[in-house]
């Protein structure tokens, strides 16, 4: 699990377990605190990192689990 520091927080980048390993895929990473969660691309780790809170990371998975975006 590599670990990157980002301001402050130091981050434990995750893939999902079912990542097909072609490096295709987005990383995640929750901060200490636990209310913010990290998202970046696999294929460019020192590229730009989207944040949000638990509750909206939550509320999307929730969403894609149950297949209910919007078409």
């Amino acid at each position: 699990m590599p670990i990157t520091v980002l301001g402050d927080e130091a981050l434990a980048w995750r893939k999902a377990s079912a990542s097909a390993g072609n490096g295709e895929c987005v990383e995640v990473a929750a901060a200490s605190s636990g209310w913010r969660i990290f998202i970046r691309d696999s294929k460019d780790p020192e590229g730009p990192v989207l944040s949000c809170s638990a509750d909206a990371f939550r509320s999307f998975l929730d969403t894609a689990r149950n297949r209910r975006f919007p078409s």
